[in-house]
């Protein structure tokens, strides 16, 4: 199998060339470009198995770059900022993005999350039948969602938390578990980006599927 391959778009040169010499030795194949129309350019034409995006770039932010390249096909994004708000936060994700680092980070935690991130692109989905739980129907196969028949809108990180739950409706999933099964994650170093999908969940299926369960961590009703 040849190497996976990464693109790093960061306008910061010595941070983007720390990135990328880092992630080579881990075997990966590095691609690197400093402003937002670059970034979707390279990502076009070198098709990434795994983006590193920087949110503060030249010419367009890194909000519009991972429109544009999930736009062309899902691909796993993990977006890096200096800022550290939940406004940030959610609009990021919201945008197709997997994860969220806020610098400074740790080369050793990014090189980790980019590892996850390219095993869970890598897994094929076990559960082929339909779910259905109320008005909610998942169809793995298509990755399509419906609710009372009309199609809504997930990114491929919100299907796979939302199908993980949902294949035991009313078990309740610890942030822990839902890192280790859905990112890969072995510690808990990603829980706010979890608490952050959820909300992004809630906010498009409604309170009567996702509850939360205080001090403990998320489970799929129903609706009923």
């Amino acid at each position: 199998m040849p190497p996976a391959t990464v693109v790093v778009i960061e306008d910061e040169r010595t941070i983007a060339q720390a990135i990328g010499n880092r992630l080579r030795t881990e075997g990966f194949v590095v691609e690197i470009a400093h402003d937002g129309p670059s970034g979707v350019e390279l990502c076009r034409r070198v098709i990434p198995d795994v983006v590193v995006l920087d949110v503060m770039l030249p010419g367009f932010d890194g909000l519009e770059v991972c429109r544009l390249i999930q736009k062309d096909r899902p691909v796993p994004v993990l977006m890096l900022t200096a800022r550290d708000s939940e406004t940030d936060l959610l609009v990021g994700l919201g945008v197709g993005a997997d994860d969220y680092m806020t610098k400074p980070f740790s080369p050793r935690e990014l090189v980790a999350r980019v590892h996850a991130l390219r095993r869970r692109a890598e897994r094929a989905v076990s559960h082929v039948d339909p779910v259905s739980l109320g008005k909610l129907e998942l169809e793995p196969s298509s990755r399509k969602v419906r609710l009372s028949g009309d199609e809504v809108h997930l990114t491929p990180i919100e299907f796979d938390i939302l199908l993980r739950m949902a294949s035991a409706p009313g078990v309740v999933f610890t942030r822990e578990q839902l890192l280790f099964d859905v990112w890969g994650y072995r510690d808990s170093s990603g829980a706010r980006t979890v608490d952050s999908h959820i909300a992004a969940l809630r906010k498009k299926l409604g309170n009567e599927f996702v509850r939360t369960v205080h001090g403990v961590g998320y489970s799929i009703e129903d609706g009923s």
